[in-house]
C-alpha cells in the first residue's frame, strides 16, 4: 500500500508561479522542442508527447496538473492487456444462459393474473461486467472472514437470481416467485436486492439509487477502521460498487467521493455501467457522460480506467495516424451514440464515418455487418478483465471503471438502446426466437409459442455448470451470501449503570450528558468496550463528548500529523490510526453510512461493532430519513441519539434546528425501537435492554433511537422499585399526587416530564387537583404493542382477546389523561384511541423560532401553566369544576402572553 503522504499529497497540481527561472537557456531548449515537434510532426503527435510526459511526471511525483479528462478510448490500452485466465467460449455459453433466464423470469412474472413486473434492460447491459467478476475476481467467505462486499446495482438483480438458479442455489419454483414474496412464500424473491427480506442471500440494499455508492465508500472505509483497531481482519476483502451511469446524478452518488480518495481506499472500485440512458431517455444527449464522470472522479483524487470499445475497434484505432478517429470519437455526442445502437450498419457508415474520406478508408474493406458490430467495452470479458485486474493492482486510490455498454444488450431490436427499455418487461414470441437465436440456446419454437416462455439449464453435469461451481470454488464461495457468524456478546453488569441510576445530585446536567455518562462507563468495559463505534457530524464538543478525545482518539489513517493547537490541554484533539471515533464532518449522510457500516458489521465480517450516532435531533430522521431505512433493510443494529431534541429546548438556533417531529418520523421505521427518555436511570436501562435486544442471546434485527436533550436538569435517583417494565414498555408511574381531592393523569415524556411535575404541584396547591404523573417512555413502542394487539383480536376472534399495554397500565387510573410533550401533538396522539378516558394532548405544532425556552413554551402551551389550564378544561368537560374558573386560569397566569412567562433555564447545549 502506498504510505500516507503518497496517498494524500497536498498539492496535487499547479504552476510554480512563484519559482523564478534559473536556468532560462534550458527551459528555452524545452521550449523549441515542443516547437519543433509541432512544426514537424502535427498538434496531434505534439500532444502525444505532452500528455507522455505528464504522465511520466506524475508518475515520478512531480506536481504537474491533473489531467481531467482524456480521450474518449480505453484507459488500457491493447498492448498492456494482461493474458485473459478464463476459457471464453464456456463463460460466453454461461452468460447465455444466465441472460435467458433473467429475461424469462421477468416475462414470466408479467403472466395474467400477476402482472409484478420487472426489469430486463439494466442486467441485459451490464451482464458481462458481472460474469467477469463472478467468474474472476468477486471472492466468497467460504475461509471465515467476510469475503467481498458487493453493492449490486438494484435492478440488475434478475440476472443475479438468473445465475444463482444455474448454480442451484435458486429452484424454477422461487424464479417463478420473483416479486411474489408473501403469495408464494417460502418461495418468493424479493424485487431488488432487500437483505431483509432474503437474509441468507443479498448482504447490501442498492435500489433507492445513490444510496449504493455512498455505502460502498463508508464500508470500504469501515474495513479499514476495523482492521486499525485490530477487530477483524479485512485485509483481503475488496468492496465492488455496480452503478449506472444515471445514477450518478444522485447528490449522494458523489457527494463522498473525496473521503475515499483521501484516505486512499484502494480496497474499493465503483463500476459504472455507462449504458448512456436514464429511465426516460439519454443520460447527456447532448453531452458525454462518461467524460463528464472521468473528470469529477479525477478531480476528486480517484483512479479512472475507460473502458470504452471492444476489441473489434483495436485494429481501427491502430490505423489512426492522424488522430481523426479518436477526433470523431471525441466529438461525438452520447444521443448520437444511442442512435447509433439502434441503426444498421449502413447508416453508421455513413453518418459516423461518411463525411471524411480517411475515416471512409479505415472502413473500406469492412462490411455493414462488421461496422453494426463495432461493440462496446462493457461486453467485451477481455477488456473487463483487464480492467478489473488494473483496479485491484492499483495502490494508493480508490478506483471507477467507466464501462460503456447498450443498454437492453441482446434483448432485440425492439429493446436495445430504446428510450422505453427501462419500462419494458415483456418479451413477444417473436423477440423470445430473435433473442433464443442470438443465444445459440436449444429452445425449439414449439416451447415458446405453447405456454410460457421455458427456463433453460444445460444440466447439472455440463462443462458450464462445473466450471461455474469450480471458479467459486476458487475464489472461496458463493456470491452473494449472507453469513451471520457472530455470537452474543458478554454484556456489562448492573454495577456499570449504577452512576447513572444515583441521579446527578444537585448538579443540573442535560439528558445527554446523562446519555454520554452512561456511554463512557459502557467504553470501560474490559469485554465489550472496544466494540463501541462513536460516529458524529462534527459536533462532539456539542455533545459534551470531547471528553473521549484523549482516551478514545478520532480515527485517522494518516494519524496527525501536526502539532494540534490545543495539544496542551486536557481535553486535546486528537487523532489517530487507531482511533475509535469516527469524525465525519458536517455530513449526516457519511456519518449514516459509516452507522450501516459498522452496524452490520456482526454480519459482514462475523464481528460486532456497537455504533453511536449522536447529531443534532433535526438533521437526522428528517435529513437522512432514506438511510435509516437502509439501514432497516441491512438488518444493522446501534445507537441513534438525536441530541438537542425538542421544539423548544434548542434555543436561539431558529426554525431549522427546533425538532418537533423526529421521534414521528421514527415511528414509521418498523426496525426502529425509539424512546424518549427524561432522566438517566431510564435512559440506563433502555440502553441496558438495547444492548440485550442487539447484542445479547436471540438478538434482534432493529436499532434503538433515543431522544435526548441540551436543557440542563436535575436527574433524581431511581426511585425504589422502579417499574422498569413500564421504562421499556413506554410508560410508568413517576410520581403520584400527595395533595388533592380530584384526580386527573399527566402522561409526559422528555424534557417534559419536569414541566409536568411544576404542574402537579400547581393543581394540588392552587386547584385542588390530584393529578398523577407518567412518565412516557416510548409512545411509539406503546402505540406498536397496541396496533399488534388488535392485530391479533382481529384475527384470531374466538381466542382471548389482547388488552394493548398502555390501555392496562392506565386503567386503574381515573382521568382525564393529559399529555405533552416538546413535539407534535401527532406524537402523544398515536396511543389515544387506547387510552381508557378522555384525552387531551398538548403538543409544540409549528414552526420553531429563536427565543427564550419559557417563551417558547408559552407560545405553544405546553409550560407548566398551560397543563394546568389543559387539566381544568378537561375536568369541566366532566361537570368536576365550573367552566367559568378556566377563564380565571388564564388570566391569573397571562397564559395569552408570551412575554409573561418567566425565560427559564438558560444554556446547556450538551
Amino acid at each position: 500500500m502506498a504510505s500516507g503522504s503518497d496517498r494524500n499529497p497536498i498539492i496535487i497540481g499547479g504552476l510554480p508561479s512563484q519559482v523564478p527561472d534559473f536556468d532560462p537557456e534550458e527551459t528555452q531548449e524545452w521550449l523549441d522542442s515542443l516547437d519543433a515537434a509541432v512544426d514537424e510532426r502535427g498538434r496531434e503527435r505534439a500532444r502525444y508527447l505532452m500528455l507522455r510526459l505528464i504522465e511520466r511526471a506524475r508518475e515520478k511525483r512531480v506536481a504537474v496538473p491533473e489531467m481531467r479528462s482524456t480521450d474518449y478510448v480505453n484507459t488500457i490500452a491493447t498492448k498492456d492487456e494482461p493474458f485473459f485466465p478464463g476459457d471464453e467460449e464456456i463463460e460466453r455459453k454461461i452468460l447465455n444462459a444466465t441472460r435467458w433466464n433473467a429475461a424469462v423470469m421477468v416475462s414470466r412474472a408479467q403472466r395474467p393474473g400477476i402482472g409484478v413486473g420487472g426489469h430486463i434492460a439494466t442486467f441485459a447491459s451490464s451482464a458481462s461486467l458481472y460474469d467477469v467478476g463472478f467468474n474472476h475476481f468477486f471472492r466468497g467467505k467460504d475461509d471465515g472472514r467476510g469475503g467481498d462486499q458487493i453493492f449490486f446495482q438494484g435492478h440488475a438483480s434478475p440476472g443475479i437470481y438468473a445465475r444463482a438458479f444455474l448454480l442451484d442455489r435458486l429452484s424454477e419454483t422461487q424464479l417463478d416467485g420473483f416479486r411474489q414474496e408473501k403469495s408464494k412464500a417460502p418461495d418468493g424473491l424479493s424485487s431488488y436486492p432487500h437483505p431483509r427480506l432474503m437474509p441468507d442471500f443479498w448482504e447490501f440494499p442498492t435500489v433507492s439509487m445513490g444510496l449504493g455508492p455512498l455505502a460502498a465508500i463508508y464500508q470500504a472505509r469501515m474495513n479499514r477502521y476495523m482492521e486499525a483497531r485490530g477487530i477483524a481482519d479485512t485485509s483481503q476483502s475488496h468492496v465492488w460498487a455496480y452503478l449506472g451511469d444515471g445514477e450518478m446524478d444522485e447528490p449522494e452518488s458523489l457527494g463522498q467521493l473525496s473521503i475515499a480518495a483521501r484516505e486512499g481506499l484502494d480496497n474499493l472500485t465503483f463500476v459504472v455501467n455507462c449504458n448512456l440512458q436514464r429511465l426516460d431517455g439519454p443520460v447527456r444527449g447532448n453531452g458525454k457522460i462518461i467524460q463528464e464522470l472521468e473528470s469529477q472522479f479525477r478531480g476528486a483524487g480517484w483512479n479512472v480506467i475507460k473502458l470504452v470499445w471492444d476489441r473489434s475497434w483495436d485494429p481501427l484505432l491502430a490505423q489512426d495516424r492522424t488522430g481523426i478517429l479518436v477526433n470523431r470519437l471525441n466529438t461525438t455526442p452520447d444521443g448520437q451514440f444511442q442512435t447509433y445502437a439502434t441503426e444498421s450498419g449502413s447508416y453508421i457508415r455513413e453518418h459516423f464515418f461518411g463525411d471524411d474520406a480517411r475515416l471512409r478508408e479505415m472502413v473500406k474493406d469492412m462490411s455493414d455487418d462488421q461496422i453494426l458490430h463495432l461493440g462496446r467495452g462493457g461486453h467485451d470479458h477481455r477488456k473487463i478483465y483487464a480492467a478489473y485486474a488494473a483496479a485491484k493492482a492499483h495502490k494508493g486510490q480508490p478506483t471507477v471503471i467507466l464501462a460503456q455498454t447498450v443498454k437492453g444488450w441482446t434483448l432485440g431490436p425492439n429493446f436495445e438502446g430504446r428510450n422505453a427499455t427501462h419500462q419494458m418487461k415483456k418479451l413477444t414470441v417473436d423477440d423470445l426466437k430473435g433473442f433464443r437465436d442470438r443465444l445459440h440456446l436449444p429452445i425449439s419454437d414449439k416451447q415458446l409459442e405453447e405456454g410460457y416462455p421455458p427456463y433453460y439449464h444445460p444440466g447439472r453435469g455440463s462443462e458450464e455448470i462445473q466450471y461455474m461451481h469450480d471458479r467459486r470454488k476458487g475464489l472461496g464461495g458463493y456470491v452473494p451470501t449472507r453469513v451471520v457468524r457472530a455470537k452474543p456478546l458478554v454484556l456489562p453488569e448492573d454495577k456499570t449503570y449504577a452512576t447513572a441510576k444515583k441521579g446527578s445530585g444537585q448538579q443540573s446536567i442535560a439528558s445527554t450528558m446523562a446519555f454520554v455518562r452512561i456511554l463512557k462507563d459502557l467504553m470501560r468495559d474490559k469485554e465489550i468496550g472496544k466494540r463501541f463505534v462513536l460516529i458524529a457530524p462534527d459536533e462532539y464538543r456539542t455533545f459534551g463528548m470531547d471528553a473521549f478525545f484523549p482516551s478514545a482518539k478520532i480515527y485517522n489513517p494518516l494519524g496527525q500529523q501536526y502539532e494540534s493547537v490545543d495539544r496542551d490541554l486536557l481535553l486535546a484533539y486528537k487523532e489517530s490510526p487507531t482511533g475509535q471515533m469516527l469524525h465525519d464532518g458536517i455530513s449526516e449522510a457519511g456519518c449514516t453510512a459509516s452507522l450501516i457500516a459498522a452496524g452490520s458489521a456482526y454480519a459482514t465480517h462475523g464481528e460486532p461493532l456497537i455504533p453511536v450516532y449522536v447529531f443534532y435531533s433535526m438533521f437526522g430522521f428528517q435529513r437522512t430519513g432514506d438511510q435509516f431505512w437502509q439501514m432497516a433493510d441491512q438488518l444493522a443494529r446501534g445507537f441513534v441519539l438525536g441530541a438537542t431534541a425538542g421544539r423548544t429546548t434548542l434555543t436561539g438556533e431558529g426554525l431549522q434546528h427546533a425538532d418537533g417531529h423526529s421521534q414521528l418520523l421514527a415511528s414509521t421505521n418498523p426496525a426502529c425501537v425509539a424512546y424518549d427518555p427524561a432522566f438517566g436511570y431510564e435512559i440506563a436501562h433502555i440502553v441496558k435492554d438495547g444492548l440485550r435486544r442487539m447484542y445479547g442471546e436471540n438478538s434482534e434485527d432493529v436499532f434503538y433511537y433515543l431522544t435526548v436533550y441540551n436543557e440542563p436538569i436535575q436527574h433524581p435517583a431511581e426511585p425504589e422499585n422502579v417499574d422498569v417494565e413500564g421504562i421499556l414498555k413506554g410508560v410508568y408511574r413517576y410520581k403520584a399526587a400527595e395533595r388533592g381531592e380530584i384526580p386527573a393523569q399527566i402522561l409526559a415524556s422528555g424534557v417534559a416530564v419536569p414541566w409536568a411535575v411544576e404542574a402537579q404541584r400547581i393543581l394540588a396547591e392552587e386547584w385542588n387537583v390530584r393529578a398523577d404523573v407518567w412518565s412516557a417512555t416510548s409512545w411509539n413502542e406503546l402505540r406498536r404493542e397496541a396496533v399488534e394487539a388488535e392485530r391479533y383480536n382481529l384475527l384470531h376472534p374466538e381466542e382471548e382477546q389482547r388488552v394493548p399495554y398502555v390501555t392496562r397500565k392506565l386503567s386503574g387510573s381515573e382521568g382525564p389523561f393529559v399529555a405533552v410533550s416538546d413535539w407534535m401533538r401527532s406524537v402523544p396522539d398515536q396511543i389515544a384511541r387506547w387510552v381508557p378516558g378522555a384525552y387531551q394532548s398538548l403538543g409544540a405544532d409549528g414552526f420553531g423560532f429563536a427565543d427564550t425556552r419559557g417563551a417558547a413554551r408559552r407560545f405553544f402551551h405546553i409550560d407548566a401553566q398551560s397543563i394546568v389550564l389543559a387539566v381544568l378544561t378537561e375536568l369541566a368537560k366532566q361537570g368536576r369544576i365550573d367552566r367559568s374558573l378556566l377563564k380565571t386560569a388564564i388570566d391569573r397566569y397571562e397564559l395569552l402572553e408570551v412575554a409573561a412567562a418567566a425565560p427559564g433555564t438558560a444554556g446547556g447545549d450538551a
